[in-house]
């Protein structure tokens, strides 16, 4: 899915550059060309913390402004596991697999 402006999305990795952590939540404010986007995260008061020039590989997608519709708990694992190497993907999968063990 390719990320559009206004889109609520959730960091997958710690930018310590701006003290924010995996799994903190900004909106897109700005596409630009080259694959990157400009993210907003915001205090629980709507003041700005920071704006953040991210690749689509640090954040994924966890409401569509479009469709005005936060996405499930299976489209969030689908984006996360998309981005992950080959290996890492095989990884995740041996996991589940091991849950239904238990």
């Amino acid at each position: 899915m390719k990320p559009e402006l206004f889109d609520v999305v959730e960091l997958v990795v710690n930018l310590p550059e701006y003290n924010l952590k995996l799994g903190a939540q900004g909106t897109i404010v700005e596409e630009y060309n080259d694959g990157y986007y400009e993210v907003e995260f915001s205090d629980p008061d709507g003041q700005t913390i920071d704006l953040c020039p991210l690749s689509i590989k640090q954040f994924i997608v966890i409401w569509q402004a479009k469709t005005k519709i936060w996405l499930s708990l299976p489209e969030k694992l689908t984006a996360l596991i998309t981005n992950l190497p080959n290996e890492q993907q095989q990884e995740v999968l041996n996991f589940a697999r091991s849950l239904y063990q238990k």
